[in-house]
């Protein structure tokens, strides 16, 4: 029997993956799970693909989600989606935050994905970046924003998430910060 749960991350450089995987690993430690965290950022500032692997549990053994194992999979990019869907399975959770980001040498971005995730998925959330923009008013804060809707999934203590966000944010943008997690939460229970 496997008590890992997995969350999986993708988007591309700028995007925010690397902090938003940081507090979910962090919450995850603060309510005791054993937790093992995998991040690829080599072209990140390029605009480049980035990801991260959280797995969390009574025991982990390896920092990758196998295949076909991610409970929670957040894409902040459509075709980042499409690029990770090996690790997803019929019951993963997919949270799409439904932007179209176009790599350096594509010169169209390719039709239909987002047809293609709903004729995937059941547990499809396709997240439209302009009602949490409206209501956090500045895309600084999208990637907490998101992590917010994560929660919903997760039964962590609003305590703990507070305690994970307050340590892993930068000094100064804590308000901020949480405002936009409460407001992920709220917008998308």
């Amino acid at each position: 029997m496997n008590n890992t749960f997995n969350i999986f991350m993708a988007g591309v450089g700028g995007q925010g993956i690397i902090l938003a995987s940081d507090i979910v690993t962090q919450v995850a430690m603060n309510a005791g799970f054993d937790v093992k965290k995998s991040e690829i950022h080599g072209m990140s500032q390029r605009g480049g693909s980035v990801f991260s692997h959280i797995r969390f549990g009574n025991r982990v053994f390896s920092p990758v989600i196998p295949e076909k194992e991610a409970d929670i999979f957040l894409s902040l990019e459509q075709m980042e989606t499409l690029r990770w869907l090996h690790l997803t399975n019929s019951n993963t959770q997919v949270i799409v935050y439904n932007t179209k980001i176009l790599p350096a040498e594509v010169k169209e971005y390719p039709v239909g994905i987002e047809e293609e995730l709903k004729d995937k998925f059941r547990n499809l959330l396709l997240i439209n970046p302009d009602t949490i923009l409206q209501k956090i008013g500045t895309p600084k804060f999208i990637n907490v924003a998101l992590v917010g809707i994560i929660s919903n999934y997760l039964s962590f203590s609003l305590d703990n998430w507070k305690d994970a966000i307050n340590k892993e944010v930068p000094s100064g943008t804590f308000d901020d910060n949480w405002k936009a997690f409460l407001t992920g939460k709220d917008l998308y229970k």
